[in-house]
């Protein structure tokens, strides 16, 4: 795939945080976890440099505990010369009291001064046009987070409760495909980014 110049994602699966048990073993995990996303990009030819985004399920705040795993993840990938990203929420949550807080914005919050890049879902329509595919798609920026390198705005299958406005865009069995793909044989989730390669996996350069 890196000759067919083709752009990344690296996406490493991070734990729920009912996982981590304490800030004590939330910090051991993110060290063990580090070594094992290291090792495997060096397997699959990806070089210092590239990004590796950890994929965060959970919406909404963050325990103190997970924010701790995530330092010293990103810390760890930082020593060995490779970017620490984040794939997660960007569509707030109500805390009551009319406070409301994106996971993104809850992980920018508590980086400590370290640099993240954020590969942000929201397929809330709007702001998200749904499953289409335009020939200018919009910006990361678009998605409620200003900040965002990725925006992931259409998912298979659909999430009904946040797309009932953009229903008529995806497929009646609930999944996004690409135009031309009569066959319906693959369904897929949409992204637009700031840049063609945005792990930067194609040559690892800073």
């Amino acid at each position: 795939m890196l000759s067919e110049k083709l752009g990344f994602l690296i996406l490493f699966n991070g734990p729920q945080s009912g996982e981590l048990k304490s800030p004590t073993q939330a910090v051991s995990r993110g060290t063990a976890d580090a070594a094992t996303a290291i090792s495997m990009a060096k397997k699959e030819g990806f070089p210092p440099g590239a990004i590796m985004f950890l994929d965060i399920e959970e919406g909404g705040r963050l325990p103190p505990k997970y924010h701790a795993y995530l330092r010293t993840w990103a810390d760890a990938l930082a020593r060995a010369r490779y970017g620490a990203g984040v794939y997660c929420s960007g569509m707030p949550v109500n805390e009551g009291q009319g406070v409301t807080i994106a996971t993104a914005d809850d992980i920018r919050n508590n980086r400590a001064k370290r640099d993240l890049a954020y590969f942000i879902y929201n397929d809330a329509c709007p702001p998200s046009p749904g499953c289409v595919v335009p020939h200018n798609p919009p910006p990361p920026s678009a998605s409620g987070i200003p900040y965002a390198a990725v925006w992931q705005f259409a998912q298979s299958p659909r999430r009904k409760e946040f797309t009932a406005h953009c229903a008529a865009t995806y497929n009646p069995d609930g999944n996004c495909y690409v135009p031309g793909d009569t066959a319906h044989a693959w369904f897929l989730d949409l992204n637009s980014a700031t840049s063609p390669d945005p792990s930067n996996g194609r040559d690892g350069a800073p």
